[in-house]
């Protein structure tokens, strides 16, 4: 079925519907992968969000019950140049056309992907609606719409809502969702830790009741200075155990120790990010997903020191702390998709552990 895409600016893509045909409103972001797209599509981290794939043929390799980092798709709608039909690979029970149908969740194809991504890379982000032609009756109305849309804390929309466990021979980790990616399971899992995954809304006094060796703060959407409660928390577990926070857990713990954040123009989304590890003096490729990033004049230099930065724009990727065993990363360094470069960080992670021990 005929449908379009109408941007907050009133510019009008025209292509064809597909997955669940209908109407959808979200922020407008674009993902520079070249794979990876079920693990984009399941990233709570798009919550609220329409992706669109630089990529020009997307589908190719269908779905799989294996590379999920959620249950569900977390995006808004999808958007593809080309969509795939007869996907080739051995792992593969479905097209991505029938795990978005069954999901309901509405995509795009046919549209010009590359103006598409230049005009919100020039520009910025934008709300925008995936919208079919039948639904398309006044474009100002619909344009009210979209520029009305919010999405207040979607945190609360992805964590968790009860205390989940894994076993393990290991240290002890309090994993705080807030909107985790479960590749960073997997990750913590390899190195044999016992996991407790506790809600975005549980509280500093329930997260240290069970006693971790180690906590993590994890990825998540949304703007960081939404979730007041949860930098509050991180406030009374700063200097209690070592922490070791990813993506949204880096922005909120910067907030937790007075630094400020803002948006950035267009976000770093995929799996192609150079950034530098200043200590290694190395340069390595990592995955993104963000729209927000850490001023760097806002750094209390006393306290935090400037671990890792991206090559590309210079931003913020990653905070030392001196003050307490505490270090973060912005950048995913569990990939999934994207490279293992970074995957070190855990092994980081469970050195300041042991560390930390070996000084009480």
């Amino acid at each position: 079925m005929k449908a379009f895409l109408l941007l907050e600016d009133g510019t009008i893509f025209e292509g064809n519907s597909f997955g669940m045909e209908g109407k959808v409103v979200g922020e407008v972001v674009f993902n520079t992968g070249m794979t990876g797209y079920q693990e984009v599509l399941t990233d709570p981290s798009y919550c609220g969000q329409i992706v669109c794939m630089t990529y020009p043929l997307i589908g190719n390799y269908g779905v799989n019950i294996d590379d999920i980092e959620s249950l569900k798709p977390q995006v808004k709608g999808f958007i593809v140049r080309e969509l795939c039909k007869t996907p080739s690979n051995w792992r593969s029970i479905e097209t991505l056309n029938e795990y978005l149908k069954r999901n309901e969740i509405t995509g795009l194809e046919g549209i010009d992907t590359r103006a598409l991504t230049r005009i919100l890379r020039d520009n910025g982000t934008m709300k925008g609606t995936i919208i079919t032609a039948e639904q398309l009756e006044n474009i100002q109305e619909e344009l009210t719409k979209v520029n009305s849309y919010t999405i207040n804390n979607p945190v609360l929309q992805v964590t968790t809502n009860e205390i989940k466990h894994y076993k393990g021979e290991g240290y002890k980790i309090a994993l705080m969702d807030y909107g985790l990616k479960q590749n960073i399971v997997r990750s913590l899992l390899n190195r044999g830790c016992e996991i407790y995954i506790f809600p975005a809304t549980a509280t500093a006094e329930e997260v240290l009741e069970i006693n971790p060796d180690g906590i993590m703060l994890s990825n998540g959407p949304g703007d960081p200075k939404d979730c007041q409660f949860q930098i509050e928390t991180i406030k009374k577990l700063i200097g209690k155990k070592p922490i070791f926070g990813i993506c949204l857990g880096h922005q909120l713990t910067a907030l937790a120790n007075g630094a400020n954040t803002v948006k950035l123009k267009y976000g770093h989304r995929g799996c192609n990010h150079p950034v530098k590890d200043i200590a290694k003096d190395l340069t390595y490729i990592t995955s993104q997903n963000h729209g927000y990033t850490i001023v760097e004049e806002s750094l209390d230099r006393e306290t935090m020191t400037v671990s890792h930065i991206n090559m590309n724009d210079g931003t913020i990727e990653g905070i030392k702390y001196k003050n307490a065993p505490l270090f973060t990363v912005q950048f995913h360094p569990e990939a999934s998709p994207g490279p293992g470069d970074t995957a070190y960080l855990f092994d980081e992670f469970i050195k300041m552990i042991d560390y930390s021990k070996s000084s009480l």
